[in-house]
């Protein structure tokens, strides 16, 4: 393809591969997520009773999921292959039934969880193994984007994505979209129990020690 004469004049050389253009708009998404996430208006002085939060309603939250789903479908419409078309069909199919029978809450994780997700170095990106990785919701290659911001979740997968791909997922269901793990429970380390004392347990059998 020739280049314009204003990319000529300066010098700009187009870049091999277009931009990524496959991703879900995360800001309807954030703004409707916000808005049924805030914290209720204060109790009235009269009322001394603690009240506790109230959650979202049953439209707000079928809402929630339905825009998520709906990213996902206009991404399934033009899936360049059928794996990633089939792996879309099965996001959408879960959020179906969050969308006809909504929980009390939004279960998935929040803002800071996503902050501090461990992010995939480029160099990492361009080794040999992973230089053909594509993220598996916009089944773009990594290395596509100029400055990707690749996630690795902490599932036993260690399935990788693009963050813009996988947040809203995250935030409403709080799994992993390809293996389904839980990714809202805590690890607890188990602290091994210290050995009793030696002089606790010593048994004067014999009555040597009066």
């Amino acid at each position: 393809m020739a280049s314009n004469p204003y990319e000529v004049e300066h010098n700009i050389k187009a870049p091999a591969r277009p931009p990524h253009r496959r991703r879900p708009d995360m800001a309807t998404f954030t703004s409707h997520l916000h808005q049924i996430s805030r914290d209720p208006p204060a109790a009235a002085a009269s009322d001394q009773r603690r009240r506790e939060p109230a959650g979202p309603t049953p439209v707000d939250a079928a809402a929630l999921f339905r825009l998520v789903q709906d990213q996902f479908a206009t991404l399934a419409a033009d899936a360049p292959t059928a794996e990633n078309r089939r792996f879309l069909e099965s996001l959408i199919g879960a959020l179906e039934a969050d969308v006809g029978a909504p929980p009390d809450a939004i279960r998935g994780v929040g803002q800071a969880y996503l902050d501090e997700l461990e992010r995939v170095p480029r160099r990492a990106l361009e080794r040999a193994a992973a230089a053909d990785d594509a993220c598996p919701i916009c089944a773009e290659r990594f290395l596509d984007d100029p400055y990707p911001l690749v996630v690795e979740l902490p599932c036993h997968g260690a399935h990788r994505f693009d963050l813009e791909c996988v947040g809203p997922w995250l935030q409403s269901k709080g799994t992993c979209p390809m293996c389904r793990a839980d990714l809202t429970k805590k690890k607890t380390v188990e602290v091994p129990k210290p050995a009793d004392d030696d002089d606790e347990d010593f048994d004067d059998v014999d009555g040597l020690y009066g």
